[in-house]
Parts: C-alpha cells; structure tokens; sequence
C-alpha cells in the first residue's frame, strides 16, 4: 500500500514521525509520505527511524490560497530542501500564523472564551507548525469543549466569526517553488467542500501550465460525484492520480491507508522528480 499524505506532531499530528512509521508498517503500507503543514522539521527523525520493508517519500503540505480567497493545500513531495526559496516561502507561512492565531484569541477572549497563546503553545510539540487544530485542543484542555472536532464543527470552521485569513503563496506560486526545488506538485483534496470553498474544475488547466503533476483523488472528504469528476480532469490533463489518508493520528477520524495510491500511478509520479528521493533504510 502507498500513502502519500500524513502527518506527525510536528504539526498537527498528535503521534511523532517514529510512531507513525511503526504505524504505517502495521498496517501493512509499504511506501508512506510524511506530509507536515509547511515544514520539513520531522524529517531527520523519520529518517533516523526508517526500518526496511517502508520507503518513505519526504514532503509538506503547503498552504496557499488563491487570489479570491480560497484555501488550497498542495502537497510538495520529493523535492530537495536545501532549495532556499521554497524554505523561505514556508517559513514566511509560518511565522504568519502566530499573527493569525493571535487574532483569533481576541476574538474568542471577546466572546468571553479565556483562551491565551500560551495555552495554545502548550499544545505543541517541540518544532511543530502552529495551527487552528492546536487553538482546538487548548480549548479541550481548558474544559470547553470534548473534542477537537467539535471546535471545528462549532466555532473553528472557516464561516466561523472567529475565522482570520492568513499569509499564504498562491496555488501558482507553491506549484513553481516546489518544481524549482526539484519536487512533485499534488493538489491535496481539491473538492472538500467540508473544509471551505472549493475551486473550480475550470482552473486545472491553469495549475498544470504551472507545472502540477497530480490530483489527490482518493480522499475521504471527497464523494463519489466529486471522485468521478477529478478522475475525468486528471485523465483529461494528464495528471497523477493519488490516493490518501491524511492521517493526523487521534485528532481526526482518518485512519492510515484507507485510501491509497497505485503503485503504477506513483511510479509516473516519482518519474516527475529531478532526481530519486525515495528514501529506503540501510539493512544492518
């Protein structure tokens, strides 16, 4: 099985990238991507921990958001993180969050939720990339309310009034960074709607002139319909499809290798990378 979309605490993830390896190789999955929201700070670790019998595709999932306002995330895999413009771009939608998070503490204190960024900063890992899911669980901590889930069903959604757009590059600008680095461009769960406004079928074309190499089809926020109709894109613009978990650990339902990968698919998509990157353990 491949899985090509997960996280670890080192955003918000709740396991380390040690355990989600040993996870993944329990669950039989023989090739896994470690995906953490713009960063690469838990790829030494999951490196330093790979066994053989599990290939691992290093990445991130980047945050970007289209000139209308619409939030895409697009997973850069296989690229070279010695690349000093994508780092700097990520590194810029990092320290934006802290901004975000800040204002959204007003608005909660506002509304009589005593909330404070230390509360929030203590629900991170060391290194980790902050985020609403982080705010989320503060708030399960201070008694509010019983799952992170529920904050986000019910005041952390995105037409919450509690909601603070962020700094983040364009789907274009992430596209032509992570191909400048050497990497593979997947679009992650292009038609969840359960998260925000989703773009239009029409701006594919767009994003593959600017070098997108795949859809993340197989997601279990996409539905049938929804499936149906990138399948038609990605054969239409000759596009990778992927299949994903995005696995968070114990912060979402999903759960490792529901949806996968074919093997077939992910090979023309390492293809597409400057060179190898897959990264397999030294047998000892």
């Amino acid at each position: 099985m491949i899985d090509l979309h997960t996280h670890s605490n080192f955003s918000d993830g709740t396991e380390s990238p040690t355990t989600l390896l040993n996870k993944a190789m329990a669950h039989g999955i023989k090739t896994l991507a470690l995906t953490d929201h713009d960063t690469v700070a838990g790829w030494d670790e999951a490196v330093a921990h790979l066994r053989p019998g599990l290939q691992l595709v290093l990445g991130s999932e980047i945050s970007c958001q289209t000139h209308d306002g619409i939030s895409v995330h697009m997973l850069g895999l296989l690229f070279d993180r010695a690349n000093p413009e994508l780092m700097e771009m990520m590194a810029n939608t990092r320290e934006n969050r802290f901004t975000r998070m800040s204002k959204i503490i007003e608005k909660l204190n506002a509304a009589q939720y005593e909330i404070t960024l230390d509360d929030v900063l203590a629900e991170l890992s060391e290194g980790a990339t902050l985020g609403r899911p982080h705010l989320a669980d503060a708030l399960v901590t201070k008694g509010y309310m019983k799952s992170r889930d529920q904050v986000f069903a019910e005041i952390l959604h995105n037409d919450s009034p509690f909601y603070v757009s962020h700094y983040s590059p364009t789907p274009i600008e992430a596209i032509a960074k992570i191909k400048a680095a050497g990497g593979v461009a997947v679009m992650a769960h292009p038609m969840s709607s359960l998260r925000s406004r989703v773009v239009s079928p029409d701006i594919f074309a767009e994003y593959v002139a600017a070098g997108l190499d795949g859809i993340e089809v197989f997601h279990r926020d996409h539905s049938a319909t929804n499936r149906d109709l990138l399948l038609a894109i990605a054969s239409e613009l000759d596009l990778v499809v992927t299949g994903s978990s995005d696995y968070h650990g114990n912060g979402k339902l999903n759960q490792l290798g529901e949806n996968v990968t074919e093997p077939a698919e992910f090979e023309k998509l390492e293809l597409r990378a400057n060179e190898r990157r897959v990264v397999t353990a030294t047998k000892k």
